[in-house]
């Protein structure tokens, strides 16, 4: 009996060591966000963008580099919601709030609090759905993600950062529609791409190896640009997703009928 404990304990000691890495990702993403509210708070406003946009990078590599080495938990799965409600939630309000919306007075502070609830009612929707069953509609989000509105209520602060403002935007009034709109999105079923299950033909993997250097490299030089340019995209695509989305429901549906049929054909 001996020898099968002792297996029994080195596949736990893998186990445990498999996890180790996400979850350390997922905190480094925390220490991230928190900096940026410091940054924001000494006025250094680059900054903090710059270190939501890497919360954002390490968040969607994390869950990625778990299923990968079979290291998923279920602290995981806790630290990784914690983690996007600090990053993209309280950090970006806060952010926010120090840039802008701080000369609303008590209406601006309301217009954070509001957001803050909204990405903590994203994210505990999110947390039930994901223990269903999957099907196709894993292929959508339902509702914005929280770190895409993150970094959708900073555009116009990322806006007004890549020199993109050429007329005077009133900072006063477009501010609170991003938030009131991205909280809308958050808590909302609207369906927006989840691209966790694309899959790419190889012999395309160089062009999309070449696209995300040269993206990156892009990032480096023309940094705000290119987020700004990013964010217009994914906005765009927020449409487009919703018609693809009911699409794909009709069609799912009409299947779903015609097998009724043929079962009462049958009967």
């Amino acid at each position: 009996m001996e020898p099968k404990k002792n297996n029994l304990k080195i596949i736990a000691d893998k186990k445990s060591a498999r996890v180790i890495l996400p979850n350390m990702l997922t905190l480094i993403g925390v220490c991230i966000g928190l900096t940026s509210i410091r940054f924001a708070l000494d006025g250094k406003f680059e900054f903090a963008i710059i270190a939501i946009i890497f919360a954002a990078l390490i968040d969607g590599l994390d869950g990625r580099i778990a299923r990968l080495i079979k290291g998923t938990s279920k602290v995981g799965k806790e630290l990784d919601s914690l983690t996007d409600m600090i990053s993209f939630g309280v950090a970006p309000a806060f952010i926010m709030y120090f840039w802008k919306l701080n000369t609303l007075e008590r209406f601006g502070w309301l217009l954070c609090l509001i957001y803050v609830i909204c990405v903590a009612l994203r994210l505990a929707r999110f947390n039930i759905n994901s223990s269903q069953e999957s099907s196709w509609r894993d292929n959508f989000f339902e509702g914005v993600p929280s770190p895409a509105g993150g970094i959708l209520v900073l555009s116009p602060l990322i806006i007004s950062l890549s020199g993109f403002d050429y007329i005077q935007l009133n900072y006063n009034i477009i501010v609170p529609i991003f938030f009131v709109i991205t909280s809308f999105l958050l808590i909302s079923k609207f369906p927006s791409y989840s691209f966790k299950k694309i899959v790419i033909p190889r012999r395309t993997t160089i062009f999309l190896l070449f696209g995300i250097v040269l993206f990156f490299g892009l990032l480096l030089i023309y940094t705000f640009n290119v987020i700004a340019i990013s964010i217009i995209i994914y906005v765009l695509l927020l449409p487009i997703s919703f018609f693809h989305f009911q699409k794909i429901k009709k069609r799912h549906e009409n299947d779903k009928i015609q097998e009724d049929d043929d079962l009462e054909d049958v009967l």
